[in-house]
């Protein structure tokens, strides 16, 4: 693609940023070449998104109905599964799994807690408590 013809199609990129993308210049190089964004790309990202947003959202539902812990909201917000957040809190699969559930997560340690929270880089008090209200785009997007 030349310079020229680099896409800039507004989207999910705002406040003046430009992605950095490969063009070919009028001597036939590769050079890096602003854009502000693709459609198709934008829409897979909106997709994305909503998807995203969606998990979020049955995700305090369920919390709410009381059959899973506030640790399965940041998880969810964070995009991370059951092995994502097992590795990164150094903490058994198996014992995450568990602590999904209300009560094993009521019963954690102040020691466990943290470990959790400083994977989400949250207090342990604020682990323990989900938004009343997430709200509809409220990502930056």
């Amino acid at each position: 693609m030349k310079i020229e013809e680099v896409p800039q199609d507004q989207g999910m990129i705002t406040d003046g940023r430009r992605e950095v993308c490969y063009a070919v210049d009028d001597q036939g190089r590769y050079v890096l070449a602003g854009s502000a964004g693709w459609e198709p790309k934008n829409i897979a990202n909106r997709q994305a998104w909503d998807r995203i947003d969606q998990t979020v959202a049955a995700t305090l539902d369920r919390i709410r109905a009381g059959k899973a812990s506030p640790l399965a909201y940041y998880m969810a917000l964070n995009q991370m599964d059951v092995g994502l957040l097992a590795k990164y809190a150094g903490i058994g699969r198996l014992k995450v799994w568990l602590h999904l559930k209300p009560g094993p997560f009521g019963r954690l340690s102040p020691a466990v807690l943290k470990r959790y929270a400083d994977v989400f880089d949250i207090s342990a008090d604020t682990l323990k408590s989900v938004p009343e209200d997430r709200g509809d785009g409220s990502r930056d997007r």
